[in-house]
């Protein structure tokens, strides 16, 4: 199975109907049904057609418990998508410290994307996840 799903022409109805399926239990932090196409072997660093992986829409999204799921299973916590943006540098544009968290307990790079997850923690004032990604 492929990684990128984003040329459309190429890819059979079922497996596209699969991936946005996958895609929405990111999105809506359904770690339960996520992780069991996951452990079935759909592959936890899956991206969209904008280079956007699990984790990016998982962490975007606010759900600290899948991203730890995608983690577990392998996900790249530093894969960028195709804007050069990171699933950390996303977590500190949303304000959610426990996404923030899992990111880095599972290996996040602070300095990794444009801007950084750095620069956006110094770009909207936000002390407290500055602090914990500069620890």
């Amino acid at each position: 199975m492929t990684e990128n799903p984003g040329q459309t022409e190429e890819f059979d109805p079922e497996l596209l109907e699969l991936w946005a399926k996958v895609f929405g239990f990111a999105r809506a932090g359904a770690t339960t049904d996520l992780a069991a196409y996951l452990d079935a072997g759909v592959s936890a660093n899956l991206t969209n057609d904008r280079g956007d992986t699990l984790v990016m829409l998982a962490a975007y999204h606010g759900h600290a418990e899948t991203v730890a799921a995608l983690l577990e299973r392998g996900a790249d916590p530093n894969r960028e998508n195709d804007k050069g943006q990171s699933p950390l540098a996303g977590a500190v544009f949303k304000n959610v410290p426990e996404v923030v968290k899992a990111l880095l307990k599972g290996g996040a790079d602070p300095r990794a994307g444009e801007p950084s997850a750095i620069d956006a923690a110094r770009m909207f004032g936000n002390t407290e996840l500055l602090t914990l990604l500069e620890s």
